[in-house]
């Protein structure tokens, strides 16, 4: 199968078997991580074109676009790809929840240690 990325791009992408990459959401100015997801070199290339967050489902097994039902969008404002090309950082602008569970992140239900004083 042909990748619609870049040539070199796709080359350091260190996908799992399923050839899909981690994807990270992290809000724009605040720093704040949202949720982490997967992206396939489709899903990638999608989200490099239009700057909507397109995420890759393992259990559908389809594409899907970040708020395309909820309205919960994330507009992406920079992809970064991490130093071992394994984990993919997408800064945006998060518009409402970014869990599927209605919170504003994916990460306030369990805090397994806080910061000490």
């Amino acid at each position: 199968m042909t990748s619609p990325l870049d040539p070199a791009l796709a080359a350091r992408l260190k996908r799992n078997p399923d050839g899909l990459v981690c994807a990270v959401a992290q809000q724009r100015g605040t720093g704040e991580v949202l949720m982490v997801a997967w992206m396939d070199d489709e899903a990638l290339h999608r989200t490099l074109t239009t700057r909507k967050a397109t995420y890759y489902s393992r259990s559908r097994q389809s594409y899907w676009v970040k708020g395309e039902t909820s309205g919960h969008t994330q507009h992406v404002h920079e992809v970064r790809l991490d130093c071992d090309g394994d984990t993919l950082l997408l800064v945006v602008d998060q518009v409402g929840a970014a869990c599927h569970t209605g919170e504003r992140t994916c990460f306030d239900a369990d805090v397994l240690l806080r910061m000490e004083d």
